[in-house]
């Protein structure tokens, strides 16, 4: 179990750390190009496009985590029915698994637009980067939410305790 809990901790920390540097990098780029833009009127030509590749990777890195600890903007508005029924964890492992499955369609299509942006060798307008490799990015990022919503979802109804003893 300890080594089980090491790798968890060391899965879900590294995207945390990767979109926490994302996010810093985005700062100075920011703080530079205003400093750029007020003091010699020169601002970072390729912040726009620097701006989007952080902000998707912000978001996509933290998904799965964000998905399987209740991160997400929640409605309570039948949880007394649920706690006084006692099928609170029945309640939230189906939804985790249903949400999961749920996303194999928007899986499906971000790969087949990644695949397609491939094909036809679209590179972002300044920097000249792949920009599938932003969308792969993207698709693997819900990629793993999805798995991460179903296996959560299973933990829940199936083993609540090791659930518990693996969130950070």
């Amino acid at each position: 179990m300890p080594t089980l809990k090491k790798v968890y901790r060391v899965l879900v920390l590294v995207p945390i750390w990767l979109a926490c540097a994302a996010l810093f990098v985005l700062m100075v780029m920011t703080f530079s190009d205003v400093i750029l833009r007020s003091s010699f009127d020169s601002p970072i030509e390729a912040g726009t496009e620097l701006t989007r590749i952080l902000v998707a990777v912000m978001v996509f890195a933290v998904m799965p985590h964000i998905s399987v600890s209740g991160g997400h903007i929640a409605v309570d508005l039948t949880d007394g029915i649920f706690e006084t029924l006692r099928l609170t964890r029945l309640r939230d492992g189906l939804i985790l698994i249903l949400s999961g499955g749920m996303m194999y369609w928007p899986v499906a299509q971000v790969w087949t637009l990644a695949e397609r942006t491939r094909s036809y060798g679209d590179v972002t307008e300044y920097l000249g980067l792949p920009q599938y490799l932003t969308m792969w990015f993207i698709a693997s990022g819900i990629t793993l939410a999805a798995l991460a919503m179903v296996i959560a979802g299973v933990l829940t109804l199936v083993a609540p305790k090791l659930l518990k003893e693996l969130k950070i």
